[in-house]
């Protein structure tokens, strides 16, 4: 069972430009709400919070960012409580990416004289967290499905989403989903 090495990068590629997509028909459809950060991208591991603010000089400001957790391989996808670990099963294993797609997006702060936020501002900053995560939920349930192009597309598990608790004035979504990958027959070694 082999990987085509692009396969996990341009699966992550398909993944934030299908989130980022569904992040702009979010904020052209609900009053209020923001649109695809102007920093999208994948990254080589978990991100650095230090994106939430606005790098942008407009409305969009926060980051979206795609990155692998792990490659795995499974005897019955998608349980990973089946990870394959010297499996006696016929079955030829299936080979799997986890993708974490993260949104941060800026909280209410304390002001300077260290009054806590005003409710109408963590009312707001909630509806838009629970906004993101429903729409990054809603992105993915409709994209994957078509992300290898045939009519069924990649089988695949999407884990549980989260709220990212407010810290350093950031907050935001973190949302799993393990990905079934094509697979090809192993390379051979060339004989001279």
């Amino acid at each position: 069972m082999a990987v085509n090495p692009l396969a996990v990068h341009d699966l992550a590629q398909a993944v934030l430009g299908c989130v980022c997509a569904a992040l702009e028909a979010a904020a052209a459809a609900v009053d209020g709400q923001p649109g695809c950060p102007c920093r999208a991208c994948v990254v080589p591991g978990p991100l650095a919070w230090d994106g939430c603010n606005d790098p942008c000089g407009d409305a969009t400001g926060g980051q979206l960012t795609v990155h692998v957790a792990r490659i795995l391989a499974t005897s019955q996808f998608p349980s990973e409580d089946r990870a394959l670990q010297g499996s006696r099963n016929c079955a030829p294993p299936t080979a799997a990416v986890e993708l974490v797609v993260t949104l941060l997006r800026c909280a209410p702060v304390m002001d300077e004289r260290g009054c806590p936020p005003a409710c109408e501002e963590l009312a707001d900053a909630a509806r838009t967290v629970n906004v993101d995560m429903a729409t990054i939920h809603s992105a993915l349930l409709c994209c994957l499905p078509e992300a290898a192009g045939g009519r069924r597309g990649p089988q695949f598990y999407l884990g549980p989403g989260r709220l990212l608790e407010p810290e350093g004035g950031c907050m935001g979504v973190e949302q799993r989903v393990t990905v079934a990958l094509p697979t090809c027959g192993c390379p051979t070694e060339e004989k001279p």
